[in-house]
């Protein structure tokens, strides 16, 4: 009984946060992503990480593409190291990352999000710094709602990256007290919102 509640729940939880999401206007969703942006770029563990694994927003997730198709040269004193970027492709039912820049292609996945080729090179976990998850939400214990596939679920619980550092990226209305968890749900080490970065114990 407790399990079919908290899988109801979580349903009830995603459809309203994405329905919410999605009633954003264009303008809000471009601003707030830019001020998610913002916190991360000015955070140490962003600063002092070389590959990074993100993700190609889909249906209004907080848009990351500043970070990777921007490079901050304004003073010198601010410059960013050059950063190596990873992305998802769905195969079967896990997760491949593949290096992307911005010069390179990409396709339409099986879920119509954007990958890149299967052809680009991929990255193991060994050589990641960061992670940044994209949420449906995320609670004030570092806890992440995904979308109910469970591929970041296995990603993050696999040997070789459960040790990675992890930023659950989503808007502030979408950062929640309490989530509905299972067993086998895994803390982010932190939480990026368009107000600041929160990082958990």
């Amino acid at each position: 009984m407790h399990k079919v509640d908290h899988q109801l729940q979580k349903k009830e939880l995603r459809r309203s946060l994405l329905k919410k999401r999605q009633s954003m206007t264009v303008a809000e969703w471009r601003l707030h992503s830019d001020r998610i942006c913002t916190q991360l770029l000015t955070s140490d563990k962003f600063k002092e990480a070389k590959t990074i694994l993100a993700y190609f927003s889909f249906r209004q997730e907080p848009d990351m593409s500043p970070l990777f198709t921007d490079t901050p040269t304004q003073g010198s004193q601010d410059a960013q190291p050059t950063k190596i970027w990873g992305f998802p492709r769905c195969v079967d039912n896990s997760l491949c990352w593949h290096i992307w820049t911005p010069n390179d292609a990409v396709k339409t996945g099986t879920y119509g999000i954007t990958e890149p080729l299967p052809s680009a090179p991929t990255i193991t976990p060994l050589e990641v710094d960061l992670i940044l998850v994209p949420s449906v939400a995320c609670d004030y214990q570092g806890y992440r709602l995904g979308y109910g596939g469970g591929y970041y679920d296995r990603a993050l619980s696999s040997p070789e990256c459960a040790k990675k550092p992890t930023i659950g990226i989503v808007f502030e209305f979408a950062y929640v007290q309490e989530l509905p968890i299972e067993p086998w749900d895994k803390k982010l080490l932190g939480v990026c919102t368009e107000t600041g970065l929160r990082q958990n114990s």
